[in-house]
């Protein structure tokens, strides 16, 4: 367990890779065991709305994970946490809990960081969805962060910069650059 005096470690999956928004001292590429990156959200507010709801990335239980990890130097812990909690957690879909991820290039380190792992009991909770559902949601989604296609397009490009394929991901991106 870490201590407030300790540098905090950041797992980004989804848009922490392409567009953190905080402070950090080291980015390393990094994989997360026993979560997978997965469109399993519905979002309300930053890609979507209620009413027309776009779809995210969340951690979902099982698998593995690649990204990346960030160190961020113990005396911005505070405001890091802060700012994530506030970009994260604006309905409080996920959890926000400290997981091992072992960094790229270092073969036995292994850090503890926050993460934030979706809630399978929450009600923006998608689950499994097929590619046309989400081609649907992805399309339609855009909320206060812009257009959701965008997101998905984006990470693709984050995730081939760190040499990772998802392939569920990069053939959504491929449907939505055709049209």
């Amino acid at each position: 367990m870490s201590s407030r005096t300790d540098d905090l470690w950041v797992f980004g999956y989804g848009s922490l890779i392409w567009r953190p928004g905080f402070d950090f001292v080291e980015r390393v590429s990094a994989k997360l065991i026993g979560a997978h990156r997965a469109l399993c959200v519905f979002s309300h507010d930053h890609r979507g709305t209620p009413e027309k709801p776009g779809l995210v990335l969340g951690l979902d239980q099982g698998g593995a994970c690649r990204g990346v990890a960030y160190r961020v130097e113990a005396k911005q812990r505070d405001a890091t946490i802060e700012y994530l909690r506030a970009r994260e957690q604006t309905t409080m879909v996920y959890h926000e809990t400290n997981r091992s991820v072992w960094l790229d290039g270092q073969k036995d380190r292994r850090v503890s960081a926050l993460c934030y792992v979706v809630d399978r009991g929450h009600k923006q909770y998608a689950g499994r969805l097929s590619i046309d559902q989400q081609l649907h949601l992805v399309r339609q989604g855009h909320g206060r962060s812009g257009a959701n296609r965008d997101y998905v397009i984006e990470t693709v490009r984050a995730l081939e910069e760190l040499g990772c394929r998802d392939r569920d991901l990069h053939l959504l991106a491929e449907k939505l650059k055709a049209g």
